[in-house]
């Protein structure tokens, strides 16, 4: 869904309604007058007189009339009746529409240009911070700063956050955050684990040979609604467990992530 496409859609509802106008101005020009035999006039309008029917034909531009017994007025009726229930409903659906895209045009608004994750609480747009990432070597135990390009070390290598807790919180088991990618990459909800005097975001496996990161985490399956290019609204399928969590942004196979930690703490 990208940015033409959500300017589409915006523009749609407007396009139905100017077609739909058009098509209820034909109707209030042309209506079907049921004759028993089958046949009908097409008419602008018609009315009831004593014993007779008087019509403007809008095939001869003038006034007629018949024998009231010869008109089908009941099936006249109901045709006319069901067309206007059918502009209401249609009318209500497009009043519907202009209403969401309001709403969600306001919401993404916002939303920071920045990119980044977000969440709305309490009537604000709270930023979450980034995490500051670091790697440890299953044999040297050499801790280092995430870099680029990574460090090539032989067996695992644990891509940490530091701290047993992270500093934003939420109450809630299905929090809604806002992702707004810095690059058209992957991202993700990762539960993390606590290791040490840290949280174990993912665990990397290094081929030396074409330095592809074969990365390990424990994804959380998500839904996620693009509002707009890069901008995507999101939140877990299922109720999250108290723990600490975090969306990331990665690079398949480059060992290139970003990651927006969060504490879930639950009330009792």
């Amino acid at each position: 869904m990208a940015l033409r496409g959500w300017q589409n859609r915006a523009m749609a509802p407007r396009i139905i309604f100017a077609a739909l106008l058009l098509a209820s101005m034909g109707w209030a020009q042309s209506i079907r007058l049921y004759l028993k035999d089958g046949s009908y006039h097409q008419v602008r309008e018609y009315r009831l007189v004593e014993d007779r029917v008087r019509y403007y034909s809008t095939e001869r531009r003038d006034w007629e009339e018949m024998p009231a017994e010869l008109v089908d007025l009941k099936k006249t009726e109901a045709e006319i009746k069901a067309a206007e229930e059918r502009d209401r409903k249609e009318t209500a659906i497009l009043d519907a529409e202009e209403k969401f895209d309001r709403a969600q045009k306001d919401e993404i608004g916002r939303v920071p240009l920045d990119a980044g994750v977000y969440r709305a609480a309490g009537g604000k747009m709270d930023v979450i911070k980034e995490a500051e990432l670091r790697l440890e070597s299953s044999r040297k135990r050499t801790i280092l700063r995430l870099m680029s390009p990574i460090p090539i070390v032989p067996g695992k290598t644990f891509v940490e956050i530091t701290g047993m807790k992270a500093a934003y919180e939420v109450d809630e088991a299905r929090p809604q955050f806002y992702f707004r990618l810095g690059r058209m990459e992957r991202f993700a909800l990762v539960k993390m684990t606590p290791r040490k005097e840290a949280r174990l975001l993912e665990t990397w496996s290094i081929e030396p040979m074409s330095k592809i990161v074969f990365a390990e985490r424990q994804e959380v399956e998500t839904f996620r609604q693009e509002m707009r290019e890069g901008l995507y609204k999101v939140w877990p399928v299922k109720d999250l467990e108290p723990g600490d969590y975090a969306w990331i942004e990665y690079v398949e196979g480059a060992g290139k992530t970003q990651a927006w930690d969060f504490h879930v703490r639950l009330k009792k």
